[in-house]
């Protein structure tokens, strides 16, 4: 019997339990972001730290995640879900204890890089746990729904949790959350969660993981240390160099494996790749927009940190308004005009802070403040919708994790690229005012961005791409002197091969099918194969 067969016959009432279970693991990784950008100037006090050192102890966790994400999905699929995902939170629970013991600067960095480590086998894994409990579509649609609203909850309530407990217990407290709510979860986890497993996992990556490791992890260390160091510094240019031959490596290398980390054939397909520049950008924006201005609201304006997540309220209310607003607007418009909106939205507030200062006067902060949320609260849904829409069933998850890894890596070069020019104009003597206007004008550009490639990867050209892009993922690849991405000797099929592609007839996919609405108008035959 399939692995998966065990939940077609299971209650609604489990399957609503294996859902909180999932939530519950999303809920404790978003809070720990948005609760620890109000605790970095208590930090920053108490170690006496750079803003190189706060920024270090976001990217660290957010690097070591981007690394990671697309490892323990296919991990998660190879020898359990159930098993990487409750692993995910005994390494993120303990990640957080021992953060909240953390003597110095350095060993909280490095805690956080466990907790990531744990964050990571979390969220694609619960991902895949819903969409194999949940058999129904619109079930389904329903469960992915309410996992997304938790994203806005968390944004919403990091600030006010943040700055309640660093005002009445301390920094260290914002890590205690976690403990409970994890504790509770590996335990329903462990009764009430079953086991499954893909049918055809994909193989390891190792070579393929270690280049995307290095390549982020280069980029991102230049950015943060280079203006301490100096663009010029041997350091600076070997981690540039090292990043620079990670990249050829990798598109070298991935291009020719039988199965490849990451399909280099998914970016033939314009909303794929539109996707990916969008969930970097906007992302990239996120973290740059909330580093300065928690910085800013404590530092410069005194507040404590309560006040300072009050004042962040309103973006954090709009975004989880307009989050399942703009859902819906998926479902029956298609992405292009969320993007649009967002990406104007998101411009909009950029330029208020760049062009009229809006952090010196406090209505237009309030409304720079507001219409980032509504930007930000839009277009989470069509990221993920554009990049999974139009591949194959089989591939889906693997190009959700992708546009998940494109989440976390465009929130850590957003926070080392705006805290680097942060620094750099603090060196030189400005007023926080006046140093952080080119970052305001970047996070602008990220808008631009959004708006651009939204408005160019949603139209007809994009579709007819995404079309032959899928239907090249569903024929087997034959690579020279190879069988067909089973790496089997010339002109000869293994068993593996030879299996069909996907599961079932041929249907029309819905709006409310498990695979989100086709961007365009007309539908997309695809197979009900339902691994993912």
């Amino acid at each position: 019997m399939h692995h998966t067969s065990v939940v077609d016959h299971m209650s609604r009432r489990r399957r609503l339990l294996v859902l909180a279970i999932c939530c519950m693991s999303l809920l404790i990784v978003s809070l720990d972001n948005t609760v620890l950008n109000v605790a970095l100037p208590a930090m920053r006090r108490e170690f006496h730290a750079s803003v190189s050192g706060m920024q270090w102890t976001i990217d660290a966790y957010t690097l070591v995640i981007a690394s990671l994400l697309i490892l323990a999905g296919s991990t998660a699929d190879r020898i359990g879900r159930r098993r990487v995902f409750a692993w995910g939170l005994v390494l993120f629970t303990a990640g957080s204890v021992l953060c909240s013991l953390a003597p110095t600067l350095e060993w909280l960095v490095v805690f956080r890089m466990l907790q990531a480590v744990g964050g990571a086998m979390l969220n694609p894994v619960a991902m895949s746990i819903i969409t194999n409990t949940f058999t129904d579509p619109k079930e389904r649609a329903r469960a992915i729904g309410v996992w997304g609203a938790v994203v806005g909850i968390s944004m919403a309530a990091g600030p006010l949790v943040g700055g309640l407990l660093v005002d009445s217990v301390g920094w260290r407290s914002i890590f205690w959350v976690n403990v409970p709510v994890g504790l509770l979860a590996l335990v329903l986890t462990l009764r009430h969660v079953p086991e499954s497993r893909s049918e055809r996992p994909r193989r390891a990556d190792p070579v393929g993981q270690l280049l995307v490791m290095v390549l982020l992890g280069g980029v991102t260390y230049a950015i943060i240390e280079a203006p301490a160091e100096g663009w010029s510094s041997p350091p600076i240019l070997g981690c540039a160099l090292g990043a620079a031959a990670a990249l050829g490596g990798l598109l070298y290398y991935e291009s020719r494996r039988a199965d490849p980390l990451i399909d280099p054939r998914f970016f033939r397909s314009a909303p794929f790749s539109g996707a990916t520049v969008i969930a970097v950008s906007t992302f990239a924006s996120l973290s740059g927009f909330l580093f300065l201005t928690t910085l800013y609201l404590q530092e410069v304006r005194g507040l404590d940190a309560l006040d300072a997540g009050l004042h962040m309220l309103p973006m954090a209310a709009f975004a989880f308004l307009c989050a399942p607003v703009s859902g819906r607007l998926v479902a029956s418009h298609g992405p292009r005009p969320s993007l649009l909106v967002s990406g104007v939205a998101m411009g909009a507030s950029g330029l208020l802070f760049a062009v009229f200062s809006a952090e010196t006067s406090t209505p237009l902060m309030f409304t720079g403040y507001v219409l980032f949320g509504i930007g930000f609260g839009l277009v989470n849904a069509p990221i993920t919708n554009t990049a999974v829409s139009g591949m194959p069933r089989a591939q889906a998850g693997v190009a959700a994790a992708v546009a998940s890894t494109s989440r976390q890596t465009g929130g850590a070069l957003g926070v080392a690229v705006i805290g680097a020019v942060l620094a750099a104009g603090t060196a030189g003597g400005a007023d926080f005012a006046t140093a952080t206007r080119p970052a305001w004008w970047i996070i602008t550009g990220c808008a631009l961005l959004v708006l651009v490639v939204g408005a160019v990867t949603t139209g007809p050209w994009a579709h007819a791409t995404a079309l032959r892009t899928a239907q090249s993922l569903e024929a087997p690849a034959v690579h020279p002197g190879r069988g067909p991405r089973s790496g089997a000797g010339p002109g000869r099929l293994t068993s593996r091969d030879a299996r069909p592609r996907a599961a079932g007839p041929l249907r029309r996919v819905r709006p409310h099918s498990c695979l989100p609405p086709f961007p365009f108008p007309g539908r997309l035959l695809t197979r009900t194969d339902d691994r993912y």
